[in-house]
């Protein structure tokens, strides 16, 4: 009998709802590339599209106890990752692709209004994270993360140097990530507990 070593995403679903380091490990590898090429193409931005890419792993992950499908998580993952994009769009609502977005919302069954829901506590604990920083930090990471402004115009309408701006980039987005934990501080937190 000629032995079978290929595993099937309906195997690896069901590891991950037990709690499966490498179930989670080989879905990460089959969709993190496909769900940042969709992202990008919308976003635009590579750090926003990364960003992007890491929060619907660590939700998947987080709640991977209550996950219903069975077959495939495409569907699932790519929805997680259009909810994402629709709440960066609201933020710039001018953006041509909003209204295309909020007619996709509109076409999706009750069944899914739960990850928005989720999602838009995952962002109060980000506005949180935010207002935590010092004053000139919170202005930078806003005008630099979420009204995508470059350094150059956050210098001149906060009247600081560019250096500074970099400064306090770096240190408030590394402060936000010790506070909501980046893609591999929470995985690791998690596989410890």
């Amino acid at each position: 009998m000629e032995k079978h070593t290929d595993i099937t995403e309906q195997s690896l679903i069901q590891a991950l709802k037990q709690g499966s380091h490498k179930a989670f490990d080989r879905i990460y590898q089959m969709y993190s590339k496909r769900l940042y090429a969709y992202s990008l193409q919308f976003s635009k931005s590579p750090e926003e599209s990364e960003d992007i890419v890491q929060d619907v792993f660590i939700k998947l992950w987080t709640n991977k106890e209550n996950i219903k499908q069975n077959e495939t998580l495409r569907s699932l993952l790519f929805i997680m990752a259009k909810h994402h994009l629709i709440n960066a769009y609201r933020s710039r609502l001018n953006h041509p692709a909003y209204e295309e977005y909020i007619k996709y919302t509109e076409t999706l069954s009750v069944d899914d209004a739960h990850y928005h829901i989720e999602y838009t506590e995952f962002i109060q604990q980000v506005r949180k994270a935010i207002d935590s920083l010092p004053s000139t930090q919170q202005k930078v990471v806003i005008l630099s993360r979420m009204q995508h402004l470059s350094n150059r115009k956050i210098a001149e309408k906060l009247s600081l140097s560019e250096q500074t701006v970099k400064n306090q980039l770096s240190l408030g987005l590394k402060s936000l990530k010790e506070k909501l934990g980046i893609f591999s501080f929470i995985l690791m937190s998690l596989f410890i507990n």
